[in-house]
């Protein structure tokens, strides 16, 4: 009987310790279900953005775009709110800022923060004709926002595990022009996370990564590891790269540096002291290192495309929903 015994032990053992490793590793974490992001969607709230015109701070599109996007997260979201305050640009005008905030489960301590700029440049100066004119900025300004807009969509239909804040920011292409004839000046970009990194919207604000997203709807976008995203935030970048990559997006996800890009994400990264990175169009083409529409009356929506928006909003739901 006691042999007996020790057999059924040692079978059971063998049974425990022989089980299939995948079998072992589904069982700890089921599998996730990630939504399937919609870059129809996305192009349409570019679109939408676009009809109202060129959106630099203060112009009329500014206006009626700043009240769509707040609207538009409202149906995705109760927990929206602006925050405001007034400033002066390099060219000595005063204007009222307006960052768009929307919090999913507020009530999660466990937090990312997802960030792109809405506003528009107020100036064509990397074109060739009518350089004084504003730019409709379908990519620098309106993919970032477009593709936000649907992944709140996706939040507001799936919960993720994880807290989620979704920051537009106002006021960041308004800075001093290369051609100014005035002196140079400093820190006159990205006065809406500069504002934020200061004034976060709620006191004691953290969240434990940041992704930024700017000019992410361009044909054939490339995305490289900026260095002030490489030194601020090297194991997120290492993150969204390699999800990117797995999901078979390793032409638009490549592992290559750039040099340190001044964008929203230095003012989160040493002000408000998240880690955060920039996916960021890289074009070694160009003199600027951007799209070659940078800037330009060619930054229009025949210069968006809905593969590369399926790429960045699919490694982003990706990123969420497996946190």
């Amino acid at each position: 009987m006691k042999k007996y015994f020790y057999i059924l032990i040692i079978a059971f053992l063998v049974a425990c310790f022989s089980e299939n490793p995948k079998q072992q590793k589904q069982a700890e974490k089921p599998k996730v279900e990630v939504p399937t992001f919609n870059s129809d969607s996305a192009y349409h709230y570019i679109q939408t953005q676009v009809d109202f015109g060129p959106r630099y701070i203060s112009s009329k599109g500014w206006e009626s775009c700043g009240d769509y996007l707040f609207n538009e997260l409202k149906k995705h979201t109760p927990y929206v709110q602006e925050q405001n305050t007034s400033f002066t640009t390099y060219d000595g005008k005063n204007h009222q800022l307006r960052n768009i905030i929307a919090e999913f489960s507020p009530e999660k301590n466990n937090r990312i923060l997802l960030c792109a700029h809405w506003d528009t440049r107020h100036v064509a100066d990397h074109d060739t004709v009518n350089t004084d004119k504003p730019i409709l900025g379908a990519n620098d300004g309106g993919s970032g926002v477009g593709v936000l807009l649907e992944v709140a969509r996706q939040l507001a239909l799936q919960n993720s595990n994880i807290g989620v804040d979704i920051i537009l920011f106002d006021a960041e292409d308004y800075g001093q022009p290369e051609s100014s004839l005035s002196a140079p000046q400093q820190h006159t970009w990205c006065i809406g996370s500069q504002y934020w990194g200061n004034n976060p919207h709620k006191l004691n604000y953290y969240a434990r990564y940041g992704i930024l997203l700017d000019m992410v709807g361009g044909p054939n976008a490339v995305f490289k590891h900026d260095a002030v995203s490489k030194h601020f935030a090297p194991n997120i970048l290492k993150k969204v790269w390699g999800i990117a990559n797995n999901l078979g997006y390793g032409q638009f996800f490549q592992y290559q540096l750039t040099p340190q890009i001044i964008d929203d994400h230095y003012y989160i990264n040493n002000l408000a002291h998240i880690p955060t990175i920039d996916i960021i169009e890289h074009d070694n083409q160009t003199l600027s290192g951007f799209n070659k529409h940078w800037h330009t009356h060619g930054d229009n929506m025949d210069n968006i495309s809905k593969e590369t928006l399926q790429a960045v909003g699919q490694t982003i739901l990706e990123v969420v929903y497996n946190e």
